[in-house]
């Protein structure tokens, strides 16, 4: 079950000194797009810092909802991740300025007979909880999400193993969560072999949320201490939907009858080249085993990963086909360019 709240104007106040690590074009377009950027477990009506296309943003339950805000005091720049909450307020530790839970100013102790107008708010943002995570739209009311119907299904087990954090663009982890040709070569020790690098011929294609991909080969998608259980001769229905810009969710079928897992890959743009991959995971089958397991697993494979992706040049995504090679195995890896592209990214995307 999802929760929504409506976004509050902006407010253009008390901008932050820094650059932006991204374009202003493609940072505004990044805006208008949900993003994980905590565990919906970890946010209680006890503030709490996270950062999103470099803004720093406060999450924290009053009134009955979750609410988003930008992590600045509109009055003199103090972070309100160090204040508290008391009813409906976020209180700044600095003044103590109350904001209600549309971003409007309910109180000033040094000034309790105040006029205040609605120019005394802070900036509030829309939010959503699905999958086990809290999601943040900065600019607009609505915008397209990813969609994971297994995780409201009782009969599959939902697992969240720990956040990674990566050196690296958001785009950069997308492309590699989907990309088959690396399985033999990056992830040799998890569950591929080297000696089976073929990529059988698959359909990548763009679609109106993203791209849409199915790959059958031979390779195991058992960790290597459960090879064992992979029947011989068994082939491997990989379906990839990438919700874009940085969500993607790959259905695996196992050899069992309906034995199916989801993993939902959620990449949220800290900064132009600092990921935090949020994992969201399902299954129907072993539920019985240890989830310590899937955590150890899970965080290998995005090791792997991390170790490449951290060093890959040029740290921004091309999306003009034309500046890299590419061969027939990338096809999903291009059909994600394009995607990007038809979001209105830049030329060379910078997250």
């Amino acid at each position: 079950m999802s929760t929504a709240a409506i976004a509050c104007q902006s407010v253009t106040w008390n901008p932050i000194t820094k650059s932006s690590t991204f374009t202003a074009q493609d940072r505004e377009t990044l805006s208008k797009h949900w993003h994980p950027v905590a565990f919906s477990a970890d946010v209680t009506d006890k503030p709490y810092a996270v950062t999103l296309l470099d803004e720093p943003v406060v999450l924290y339950r009053a009134g009955g909802k979750l609410n988003a805000a930008r992590d600045i005091c509109s009055h003199r720049g103090a972070p309100l991740s160090k204040g508290w909450v008391k009813g409906e307020n976020i209180i700044c530790p600095y003044h103590g300025l109350h904001f209600g839970t549309d971003g409007r100013c309910t109180r000033i102790p040094s000034e309790p007979n105040a006029n205040l107008t609605e120019r005394h708010r802070i900036q509030m943002y829309a939010t959503r909880e699905d999958f086990g995570l809290i999601w943040v739209l900065m600019s607009g009311t609505s915008a397209p999400f990813a969609e994971m119907p297994s995780w409201a299904d009782d009969s599959f087990q939902r697992i969240l193993p720990p956040s990674i954090d990566i050196a690296a663009s958001a785009g950069r982890q997308v492309e590699g969560f989907i990309d088959v040709a690396h399985f033999a070569w990056i992830h040799h020790e998890a569950f591929a072999e080297r000696d089976n690098p073929v990529v059988p011929t698959y359909k990548a294609e763009v679609t109106p949320y993203g791209v849409h991909a199915e790959y059958i080969s031979n390779v195991s998608n058992f960790p290597k201490s459960l090879q064992h259980r992979a029947p011989e001769g068994f082939l491997w229905n990989r379906t990839f939907d990438v919700f874009a810009p940085f969500t993607a969710r790959l259905t695996v079928n196992f050899p069992e009858p309906e034995h199916r897992l989801v993993i939902l890959n959620a990449a949220s743009p800290i900064s132009a080249r600092k990921t935090r991959m949020f994992c969201a995971i399902t299954r129907n089958f072993d539920k019985e085993m240890p989830l310590e397991d899937v955590y150890a697993f899970n965080q290998q494979v995005f090791e792997e990963d991390r170790d490449i992706v951290e060093l890959c040049r040029p740290e921004d995504l091309p999306l003009d086909l034309s500046l890299e090679i590419h061969i027939p195995a990338d096809r999903s890896s291009t059909a994600y360019r394009r995607a990007l592209s038809a979001l209105g990214l830049g030329r060379a995307f910078t997250s």
